[in-house]
């Protein structure tokens, strides 16, 4: 398949989900939207990564309207899209729904718990029941209508499914080296930079097996 990864700034690249990408023999295209390239036509699936800014800023990233309607245009012609923190607000936004800045930020390591409706779905199912997500987000989304919530924290909604679409709001496809540049890139986000990189060396590897393992899952199913 052809894959399309769309990137919002130097620091948040596609992570172990482009490495699951290019290991299943897949074509794996990234676009720097943010940077102001134009996503391509005619991809198979679309990946939508995270960022530093947010789905209302159009005022200070104009090019956010540009993959507003491009992503609307995804959902309206069937195509599977998976998107991560931002790019799960951006594809709630794109279905319809509204964003807005979350009643409480989360970052670092946090637990989620599926919903009942996560068991028959071909992504999460097999996933575990509740698990610690690595967290980086300020804003949070509603669910698009016809939406299926898939998970949630103590503090806002985590992941969803609307058709072939997938939102998940926690950082699956991050890796330790994506944290570090993070930390380095906005210290004030933690109260206890040393600390997270502690729980970090602790909990990535099998963090990164459970992202690679959502990544798969859905490429098998588009």
């Amino acid at each position: 398949m052809r894959v399309l990864a769309l990137t919002h700034g130097p620091s948040v690249g596609t992570g172990v989900f482009g490495a699951e990408v290019e290991a299943a023999g897949h074509a794996l295209e990234e676009c720097a939207v943010a940077a102001g390239a134009t996503p391509p036509a005619g991809a198979d699936a679309i990946l939508v990564f995270g960022g530093a800014m947010h789905p209302d800023q159009e005022g200070r990233h104009p090019w956010l309207l540009d993959e507003h309607r491009f992503l609307v245009d995804a959902l309206e012609r069937g195509t599977p899209v998976f998107g991560v923190c931002l790019g799960a607000q951006l594809l709630a936004k794109a279905a319809g729904a509204s964003v807005r800045p979350a009643a409480k930020s989360e970052v670092g390591w946090l637990p989620v718990e599926l919903t009942e409706a996560a068991a028959a779905d071909p992504v999460f199912g097999p996933a575990p029941q509740r698990f610690v997500a690595f967290q980086w987000h300020h804003y949070t989304y509603d669910l698009p209508a016809g939406a299926v919530e898939l998970a949630r924290s103590d503090s806002c909604t985590q992941a969803f499914r609307v058709h072939n679409a997938l939102g998940i709001q926690f950082h699956a496809d991050v890796t330790e080296a994506q944290v570090d540049s993070w930390l380095a890139d906005d210290p004030d986000d933690v109260d206890d930079a040393e600390a997270l990189r502690a729980q970090t060396r602790e909990r990535i590897g099998d963090w990164n097996a459970f992202g690679r393992s959502l990544c798969r899952r859905f490429l098998d199913s588009v």
